[in-house]
């Protein structure tokens, strides 16, 4: 690749976004034209996963370049040691000044973690027990819980007023940048919010998809479900008995989201090209994680399956990478973070496990490239909305090749050991067929399961989620007791969250 001046870094991490539903990963439905436009500007990857189905782990992960167990951060409720480096100290080594705009989900004190300015925060406080989010006539629905199936429609998100209001910052910090006539590259992350729940669009993005929207392709009655792990969380969560009405409402609205959030990004790529940034301009779209929509029975995310764990990965760098490429070799959003290193000439983070991207980009087929990808799920004792009591799930993906291996740690809530996942999603990219106790595969199974457990502990990380779960007991009642400023947050008012009554 030829020799160019350090880019400026654009990152930008959605929420909940499944890559299925984007134009350029050639759903037929959605309309998403300026993600499209992005990706015939630069490189599409087929297959990147997060490394945590869930917020808090995934973008700590990405930040760091460390998978849950590096970085001990397994769940919502944990902090991010401010010790450890992230790709935002790297950048800021090598002579950029990071900027933070809008959603990170940083706990605790540090709110910046390497950012040197953070202009919008979260809508969620700074320190857990703190002032709750009111998300007012939708409350209740942000959450994995059935009443955001019950709830979905036309009306208005708070979330899509929190990324408006990202938009219009990013697109000042951009006027701004162009009108300072400076030399030196800017580094800037987004974070928004949709397409996450409340599944509620605007009327006019739900009317666009009304009826238009497909059926889950595998939708799987509750008494269908095998896996006790599974049918676990499906009852745990009121998965029950999801009726075709509230699947088409909600899906509709999810699709109306996600053209909704492809707009915003339209208007920040025009502040770009307006101010000739578009050239020079490392790109990367990606998200925390994806979004079931109803696929197996399942909604939002906390399992393995493609439409959790997957997410979409568009880099642009019309400088320096080919246009209109689409790479389907197995990679990381660990991977993202290493890219960025690399195109900046920063130094990369020392205990990162993420890899420059670039090379692959130079040549998609090398034999160098290993083609595996890691994901964590764990939770943590007497959380209602994630787990049961004092139990703490422990669970873990590896994908190598065509080859996926779910790895489930422990017992289920009877006391019975639960089996793995294996599919080959060459042949079964629904992950129709579980192909665990099949003895022609049980090499592969086995090759697979020393790989989760090659640097992973499940009772070492079963100990450190219990301590940390310990610490919880006074940080959240201090909290509650002592109100603590909030640094950065993003003030939500509950009447921007609303259903339209009736819904016809």
């Amino acid at each position: 690749m030829p020799k160019t001046p350090r880019p400026n870094i654009l990152f930008i991490e959605s929420d909940q976004h499944n890559p299925a539903v984007i134009g350029a990963y050639r759903d037929e439905v959605i309309r998403t034209p300026n993600l499209d436009a992005l990706a015939s500007r630069g490189i599409v990857f087929e297959n990147s996963y997060c490394g945590s189905p869930i917020c808090v782990p995934s973008r700590t992960s990405m930040l760091t370049g460390q998978h849950p167990y590096q970085n001990e951060v397994w769940t919502n409720s944990q902090y991010l040691h401010s010790g450890i480096p992230t790709f935002a100290h790297a950048l800021g080594v090598a002579g950029y000044k990071p900027v933070q705009i809008g959603r990170m989900h940083f706990n605790g004190p540090d709110q910046l973690h390497g950012f040197t300015e953070r202009f919008i925060g979260d809508h969620n406080p700074n320190h857990l027990g703190a002032d709750e989010v009111d998300h007012g006539s939708l409350h209740g629905t942000a959450g994995p819980a059935r009443i955001s199936l019950e709830l979905s429609g036309h009306g208005l998100n708070s979330y899509q007023v929190h990324d408006e209001t990202v938009a219009a910052r990013t697109i000042e910090f951009l006027n701004d940048h162009a009108a300072n006539d400076t030399n030196e590259p800017f580094a800037l992350a987004i974070g928004l919010m949709l397409p996450h729940q409340p599944f509620v669009a605007t009327k006019g993005d739900y009317e666009e998809y009304r009826g238009k929207v497909p059926p889950p392709k595998n939708p799987m009655a509750f008494e269908d479900e095998t896996h006790p792990y599974i049918k676990w969380w499906k009852s745990h969560a009121g998965l029950e008995d999801v009726t075709p009405e509230e699947v088409e409402r909600t899906r509709t609205a999810y699709y109306g989201l996600v053209t909704r959030l492809d707009s915003l990004l339209g208007d920040i790529f025009d502040s770009l090209e307006k101010h000739d940034l578009l050239e020079n301009t490392l790109i990367i779209y990606t998200s925390d994680h994806g979004e079931q929509i109803g696929e197996k029975g399942l909604w939002w995310k906390q399992t393995f399956y493609e439409d959790s764990v997957k997410v979409p990965a568009i880099i642009s760098w019309p400088a320096r990478i080919p246009k209109g490429g689409v790479i389907g070799r197995v990679t990381s959003q660990l991977d993202l973070n290493a890219t960025m290193l690399d195109a900046a000439c920063a130094p990369g983070l020392p205990s990162s496990s993420g890899r420059s991207l670039l090379p692959l980009i130079e040549d998609p087929e090398s034999g160098e490239w290993q083609d595996i990808a890691f994901s964590e799920y764990c939770t943590e004792p007497g959380d209602k909305a994630h787990s049961e009591g004092d139990k703490i799930w422990q669970n873990r993906m590896v994908r190598e090749g065509d080859w996926k291996l779910i790895y489930y740690h422990g017992a289920d809530t009877n006391g019975e050991n639960m089996p793995s996942q294996l599919f080959n999603l060459a042949d079964d990219p629904e992950e129709i067929n579980d192909l665990i106790n099949d003895p022609a595969h049980a090499e592969r199974a086995e090759h697979l399961t020393n790989l989760v457990l090659e640097d992973w502990d499940p009772e070492w990380v079963e100990s450190k989620i219990r301590e940390q779960s310990s610490n919880l007991e006074i940080t959240i009642p201090w909290a509650k007791n002592t109100k603590p400023a909030d640094t950065v947050r993003w003030n939500l008012n509950p009447d921007w969250d609303y259903l339209n009554t009736p819904q016809e």
